[in-house]
């Protein structure tokens, strides 16, 4: 995945520049996300100079983005203080993947499922109700080839056919704002890759729903498709949720 851009920046950075400033904001997103230092506490650009052994003019940097971002915040007379969750960004996908990166891991992923659940269901709905004969197809050939991908246990693939079924549905929908969302879905999609909570072999109840949400869209069967996106993003959490407990307890993976 790429780090996402930087905000604004007032002057072009050099490669070197630019890839310090990546890994630093990367590393600093990351603790600040996982509640260390917790919020109210006061960075020192001298500190993180020392920490990670870069400029001045890079801290800087990292520190503006991660302030638009809602991270932190600089108070006059008091320096860059760590702002609470509740002031945080958090539609951005990289302050999501932060998220996933941190203990609270499961909150993050309960969050955007909820998201999603409230929000797909409905983005099926219209999607069969908008879209295009071709688009159809193509989803039905897709739902099909992440069957096969799920059979094999070909974890990467179908990884990546997952979130292109996803974001066709959101686009398909006609909503501008659905089809925004995509990001946020490729990211929880990849941290469960990523941190283990998706099966090597996926559920086959999981790729059927995958082929009927894709079907009822083609026969513009909107409720059918409605119902079968609802049981994808319910069955979806039960079984991270099942996986991150057996993780969690002693001896596990």
């Amino acid at each position: 995945m790429t780090q996402s851009s930087p905000r604004g920046a007032s002057s072009p950075q050099t490669p070197a520049e630019a890839g310090l400033h990546a890994r630093v904001l990367d590393e600093l997103g990351t603790v600040i996300c996982n509640g260390d230092p917790p919020a109210g506490a006061v960075l020192s650009i001298e500190d993180l100079v020392d920490r990670y052994q870069v400029s001045r003019s890079v801290i800087r940097e990292v520190l503006r983005v991660l302030a638009s971002m809602g991270l932190v915040e600089t108070r006059r007379r008091v320096g860059i203080m760590i702002q609470p969750a509740e002031a945080w960004k958090v539609f951005d996908p990289q302050v999501i993947r932060w998220r996933l990166a941190s203990d609270d891991r499961m909150a993050q992923m309960r969050s955007i499922t909820e998201l999603r659940t409230a929000i797909e269901p409905y983005a099926a709905w219209l999607a069969a109700e908008r879209v295009h004969d071709d688009a159809a197809s193509d989803l039905v050939g897709l739902a099909g080839k992440m069957w096969a991908a799920g059979k094999a246990g070909d974890e990467a693939r179908f990884l990546d056919l997952d979130i292109d079924f996803h974001r066709r549905v959101l686009v398909a929908s006609g909503n501008e704002m659905f089809a925004e969302l995509q990001l946020i879905v490729a990211e929880v999609l990849a941290g469960r890759h990523h941190y283990h909570l998706m099966p090597h072999y996926p559920d086959e109840e999981a790729l059927q729903l995958h082929t009927d949400v894709a079907h009822a869209i083609q026969r513009r069967d909107g409720e059918r498709a409605r119902r079968a996106m609802v049981r994808i993003m319910e069955q979806g959490f039960a079984e991270m949720k099942s996986m991150w407990e057996r993780i969690a307890e002693p001896g596990g993976e």
